[in-house]
């Protein structure tokens, strides 16, 4: 809304709406960056039926004590140096989320993010006998509470609250 006729206030206008127009996708590019890496856990879990790699208080951490302030802060954003030089967005064409935007956050940078979870869950059960291979179809027999003789890749039984502590160990 502008409140004179003075020509400064609508290339100021301009101005900032292209700076909350930039950081508004810069903060939803964040924030969809932590979908596929929050997801994948729970597929793997029911597909291969693995013990669950990330747990659900885990994920309502990640999201609300380390996702919401860097997200929040980039919507405080300084403008770009050549914010004013560039030519006015296509209203049909440029989107707030578009194909791009989707293919970089889920496609490339979520799974990085998946591809690192995933290794460092690996690495965490493999130092503690447990191989990938013997954690397929693993699911069943690690969550009942009756069955303290599951067995790891070096024939070690396990019991119900150790498989537990090393499952709580793999979620942080």
């Amino acid at each position: 809304i502008l409140l004179d006729d003075n020509f400064a206030s609508i290339v100021t206008g301009v101005e900032e709406g292209r700076l909350i127009f930039d950081n508004l996708k810069k903060s939803i590019a964040y924030t969809l960056t932590s979908n596929i890496p929050e997801i994948s856990p729970f597929l793997f879990f029911i597909i291969l039926s693995i013990p669950l790699p990330l747990g659900t208080v885990t994920i309502l951490f990640i999201d609300l004590g380390t996702d919401l302030w860097p997200a929040i802060s980039l919507a405080y954003e300084k403008a770009e140096s050549d914010i004013m030089k560039r030519k006015p967005r296509d209203p049909l064409g440029d989107r707030l989320v578009n194909e791009r935007l989707i293919s970089v956050s889920y496609g490339q940078i979520g799974m990085i993010q998946a591809t690192a979870g995933f290794f460092t869950y690996f690495v965490i059960m493999a130092e503690n006998g447990f191989r990938p291979t013997k954690l397929i179809g693993l699911r069943k027999d690690w969550d009942d509470t009756e069955y303290d003789s599951v067995e790891d890749s070096y024939g070690q039984q396990w019991s119900y609250s150790d498989r537990k502590i090393l499952e709580y160990t793999c979620h942080s």
